[in-house]
C-alpha cells in the first residue's frame, strides 16, 4: 500500500498544483476569448445542424442566443476566478462545469474538436483538488503548506489523463487498421487525402506533406513511432524521467503532425498538456524572485 501510495499520491509541493491551476486556467480563458466569435456564431446556424454531444444531449432543441452568451460570460468570469484562486471552493467546480458545457455546446454544431477534451479534463481534476492552497487570493497572508500527498494525487491524475488520451488514440488505430497501420500505406494515404482536401477547399496545407507522399518508404517508420508514442503513454506516469522523455516524444509527434498535415494542436504544442510531468513551480518561484529584486 505504501508503494501504491507513492505512485498514485506522492508528496508534492502545493506550489506545483497552484502553478498548474494558473497555467491551465489562463490557457482556458484565453482559448475561450479566442474562440468567442465561433462559440457565438452557432446561434446563426439552422436548428437542423444541432447534433448534441456530451452534456448537451439533455437539450431537446438549441439554446436561445441570450443563454449561449450567458454561458460564455459565466465561463470567462469563473475562469478568471479559477486562475486567481478566488473563492476556489465554489468558482473551481463552477468553471469546470461551465467550460465543459460551453465547449460541448459548440461541438454540437458540426465537427467535434477533440483537441479540447484534455483541457476540459485537466480543468476538472484541478477543480476537484486543493489547487488554491498556494499562490491564490484565497491563500493571501497564509504560509505555504508543506509538501503533502493531498497535492500529489491531483498532479498524478492529470498525468494519467494525459497518458490515457494518447493510449485511446493508439488503441483506436489498432481497432480500425490493426498493424496494417504500420505495414500499409494507411498513414501515407491519410496525409495525402488531408492535404488534397485542404488544397481543393482553398485552405492552408502542408507543402512538406505533399512532397513526402511520393516517398513511400518514409511512412512505415513514422506510423510505428506514432503508434508507439500513443500505446506506451501509460508507462510515462510510472517513472519521472521516463515521463519527461515521453513528453518530448509526444511533443515531437505533434510537431510532425503540424509539419505534414498543417494541423495545430495548441494545448500540447504549447506544452500545457505535459506541464503536470514537470516541476512547473519553478516558473512561479522565478517570477517571485524577480519581483523581489
Amino acid at each position: 500500500m505504501k508503494a501504491l501510495r507513492r505512485v498514485l499520491a506522492p508528496e508534492m509541493p502545493a506550489e506545483r498544483l497552484a502553478m498548474l491551476r494558473i497555467l491551465v486556467g489562463l490557457y482556458g480563458v484565453v482559448y475561450l476569448l479566442a474562440r468567442a466569435n465561433v462559440i457565438w456564431g452557432v446561434t446563426r446556424y439552422p436548428a437542423g445542424q444541432f447534433k448534441p454531444v456530451g452534456l448537451t444531449v439533455l437539450l431537446q432543441s438549441p439554446l436561445s442566443p441570450a443563454l449561449v452568451v450567458l454561458g460564455l460570460v459565466l465561463a470567462l468570469a469563473s475562469g478568471a476566478a479559477f486562475s486567481l484562486g478566488w473563492r476556489f471552493r465554489w468558482t473551481g467546480p463552477l468553471y469546470a462545469a461551465a467550460l465543459l458545457w460551453v465547449l460541448s455546446y459548440r461541438n454540437s454544431w458540426g465537427m467535434p474538436f477533440h483537441t479540447e477534451n484534455l483541457l476540459v479534463l485537466h480543468t476538472i481534476v484541478l477543480a476537484a483538488g486543493p489547487s488554491a492552497a498556494a499562490w491564490s487570493l484565497d491563500a493571501r497572508g497564509l504560509s505555504i503548506p508543506k509538501a503533502h500527498a493531498r497535492f500529489g494525487w491531483a498532479v498524478v491524475l492529470m498525468c494519467w489523463v494525459t497518458a490515457l488520451t494518447y493510449f485511446v488514440a493508439g488503441w483506436a488505430k489498432l481497432s480500425h487498421s490493426g498493424f496494417e497501420w504500420v505495414t500499409s500505406d494507411t498513414l501515407r494515404n491519410f496525409i495525402a487525402y488531408d492535404n488534397v482536401r485542404k488544397a481543393e477547399l482553398g485552405a492552408g496545407y502542408s507543402s512538406l506533406g505533399t512532397w513526402m507522399v511520393s516517398h513511400a518508404w518514409v511512412f512505415p517508420p513514422l506510423a510505428a513511432v506514432s503508434l508507439g508514442v500513443e500505446l506506451l503513454a501509460p508507462l510515462s506516469v510510472l517513472h519521472r524521467r521516463l515521463g519527461m522523455v515521453w513528453c518530448v516524444a509526444a511533443w515531437g509527434f505533434h510537431v510532425g503532425v503540424l509539419a505534414l498535415m498543417y494541423i495545430l494542436f495548441h494545448y500540447p504544442i504549447l506544452g500545457f498538456a505535459y506541464a503536470p510531468y514537470f516541476p512547473v513551480e519553478g516558473i512561479g518561484r522565478w517570477l517571485l524572485r524577480r519581483r523581489g529584486r
